[in-house]
C-alpha cells in the first residue's frame, strides 16, 4: 500500500486510473463486525458514481465505494514467469488459435469472428485480438448479426490476469449484460520436463484422429466439422493407448506444434484406469515428439473446477499464465464444450 512521508496510508489512484492493474485497501462494509480491511489487486475497469469497478486476475469485479478506500497505488503489470517460458497474451492468443481452427472465419477489424457448426465455444466465438475498426455497440452488433445468419449464439472469448488481457472489454460485455458462461485456464511450461516425467510406454503416434481415437474422446458423434476442427493446426499429432480388446483405448491424447509451442488438448483416461499414470505418459510421448520438431514450451488449458488435471499439469511444471471467458449475447442459446 502507498505510505505516506508521515506513516499514512493514502489513496494514490483517481478515475484517470481506468485501464491500468492497481492495489486497493478498503474497509469492511458497516456493521460487519470489528473494523478490518481488504486487499484487492486487479485491473481499475471504471470509477463512476462513486464506485470503483475492479477486475481480478479470474476475470471476478470486485465493487467497492469510494468512501470505503483506504489505500491505493498503481502497480506495474503482471510480472513475466520467474520459470518456464515468458510470453505475453498476444503471442498465447494467435498460438492457441491456431491450434483450433474454426472452419469459416472472418475480419471485423482486428477482431476475428468463427465458426464451426457449434463444435465447442473455442471455435465458435469471436477472437477479439485488438479494435474492431468501429464502436463497440456496432461491433456486437455485427457480430451477433453474422452468427445469427449461421444459426449459432454470438459468444466472445476475452481473456484478463497477465500484460494485454481485456478486463475492460469484460466490464463493458457484463454492463450490456452479455453472459459469462465458461472461465478457463490457459497454463504454459517448459516443454523438456513433460517429455522427462514418463517414458511414453504404449503410446502410439498418428497424425489422424482415427476411430478408436474418437471412441475415447468425451465428445461422442462427432461430425465432419469437427474433425476438421480437430485435425486442424501447424503440426498435429494424435497419442493413443490402447485399451483391452474390442475395447475403446485406455488413454488418448493431442499436440500441436507451432514454433517454440507445443499444445496439448483431449487428454483423456478410461475411468477404469485412472492414477496409473497414463495422462503423463501420452503427454510425455508428445512432448519428445514436439521437442524433435524444435518446439521448447508448452501450453495447455484446463476449466477451473478439474481440479485432477490441474494437479497433473503442477506436477509436471506448468502453471497459470491467464484465466479467459466465453460471454453470451444475452437470451441466446449456449454451445456445447469450453
Amino acid at each position: 500500500m502507498e505510505i505516506s512521508a508521515h506513516g499514512r496510508l493514502e489513496v494514490r489512484i483517481t478515475a484517470d486510473d481506468v485501464g491500468k492493474r492497481v492495489s486497493v485497501r478498503r474497509l469492511s462494509e458497516p456493521g460487519a463486525g470489528p473494523e478490518k480491511f481488504t486487499d484487492t489487486v486487479g485491473v481499475l475497469t471504471s470509477w463512476n458514481d462513486g464506485v470503483l469497478l475492479i477486475t481480478s486476475r479470474d476475470g471476478r469485479s470486485v465493487r467497492i465505494a469510494e468512501s470505503a478506500l483506504v489505500a491505493g497505488k498503481v502497480i506495474p503489470a503482471a510480472p513475466a514467469r520467474r520459470r518456464g517460458p515468458a510470453a505475453d497474451y498476444p503471442e498465447l492468443a494467435r498460438v492457441a488459435s491456431r491450434a483450433w481452427r474454426p472452419v469459416e472465419s472472418e475480419r471485423l477489424g482486428e477482431w476475428e469472428l468463427r465458426a464451426a457448426g457449434g463444435f465447442t465455444r473455442r471455435a465458435n466465438s469471436v477472437l477479439p485480438s485488438g479494435d474492431p475498426g468501429t464502436g463497440l455497440d456496432a461491433a456486437l452488433e455485427a457480430v451477433c448479426r453474422w452468427y445469427g445468419e449461421r444459426g449459432l449464439p454470438a459468444y466472445v472469448q476475452t481473456a484478463t490476469g497477465a500484460e494485454g488481457t481485456q478486463e475492460l472489454l469484460c466490464a463493458e460485455l457484463e454492463r450490456r449484460g452479455w453472459v459469462r458462461e465458461v472461465t478457463a485456464e490457459l497454463w504454459t511450461g517448459a516443454l523438456a520436463p513433460v517429455a522427462d516425467a514418463a517414458g511414453g510406454a504404449g503410446v502410439e503416434l498418428s497424425r489422424e484422429a482415427d476411430e478408436a481415437w474418437l471412441a475415447r474422446y468425451q465428445r461422442k458423434g462427432v461430425s465432419e466439422v469437427a474433425l476438421r476442427v480437430l485435425g486442424s493446426g501447424p503440426s498435429v499429432w494424435f497419442a493413443t493407448v490402447s485399451g483391452a480388446p474390442g475395447a475403446a483405448p485406455a488413454a488418448i491424447g493431442r499436440c500441436v506444434v507451432d514454433g517454440r509451442w507445443a499444445g496439448f488438448a483431449a487428454v483423456e483416461v478410461d475411468p477404469a484406469r485412472r492414477r496409473q499414470g497414463l495422462a503423463t505418459e501420452v503427454m510425455a510421448a508428445l512432448a519428445r515428439r514436439a521437442l524433435d520438431e524444435g518446439a521448447s514450451a508448452a501450453w495447455l488449458q484446463v476449466e477451473s473446477g478439474n481440479e485432477g488435471a490441474r494437479g497433473l499439469y503442477a506436477r509436471l511444471g506448468l502453471a497459470p499464465h491467464h484465466a479467459y471467458h466465453h460471454y453470451r449475447r444475452p437470451d441466446a442459446g449456449g454451445a456445447g464444450g469450453s
